[in-house]
């Protein structure tokens, strides 16, 4: 059960703070884009750590994109990465991002380090939708999804964002997994890129936040 009732308040977004325990399912078009909305709501402020799964980008480009969001929120990172070698403080390296079983373990045990320093912590995953390329059968993506990444909200005192890349080209459709997965998440963000440097932001299941909002990248 979670520990505390504060919530979460989020860096450089017009969105009001996501209350503790909060699962978000992140979705657009635009890689870019979705890397920018997804580290503002994951980097971690002073009291908190990010958990970070990242499966198409190194160790240190998410602690940048971390700290572009937040002052230093970076360095109170804890990476997995399926994109080169674990290099770095706080950086460790998954050998087969195919591998659900371990790749939970893993993940968990990075959520429960962080805990000996801060109870409070914002998890995520980008992308979910490279993990769902990487197996042969995408039920098992919705069980490591409840079993692992999901559960360590209701266990703890964090949030988490689940970011999924809609132009990916999957055996799967993507809209369908998506459909899917909304249920077992309590909100969603769609993110659509709208100029070089903007993005609109169609927003359901935060409180005081739902509705369409208008963002710089």
């Amino acid at each position: 059960m979670s520990l505390s009732s504060d919530g979460f308040s989020v860096s450089q977004l017009p969105i009001g703070e996501v209350k503790n325990g909060c699962s978000i399912l992140l979705t657009g078009e635009d890689t870019d884009a979705l890397k920018s909305v997804f580290s503002r709501l994951t980097a971690a402020d002073e009291n908190e750590r990010s958990v970070v799964l990242a499966t198409n980008a190194g160790g240190r480009s998410i602690q940048r994109s971390l700290n572009d969001a937040r002052r230093n929120a970076g360095s109170r990172a804890s990476i997995l990465t399926a994109e080169g070698p674990g290099r770095g403080e706080d950086v460790s390296s998954i050998d087969d991002i195919g591998d659900l079983t371990q790749v939970g373990m893993q993940f968990s045990t990075l959520v429960a380090t962080s805990q000996q320093s801060t109870a409070r912590f914002r998890s995520g995953i980008f992308l979910c939708s490279t993990i769902a390329s990487e197996v042969h059968d995408t039920r098992s993506v919705f069980r490591f999804l409840n079993s692992n990444f999901l559960t360590e909200l209701r266990r703890g005192d964090g949030i988490g964002v689940v970011a999924i890349d809609r132009s990916a080209d999957l055996e799967t459709n993507v809209d369908s997994m998506i459909s899917g997965m909304e249920t077992s998440f309590k909100a969603r963000i769609d993110v659509e890129k709208t100029g070089y440097n903007e993005a609109k932001l169609d927003i359901s299941g935060i409180s005081g936040s739902d509705g369409t909002v208008d963002i710089e990248l």
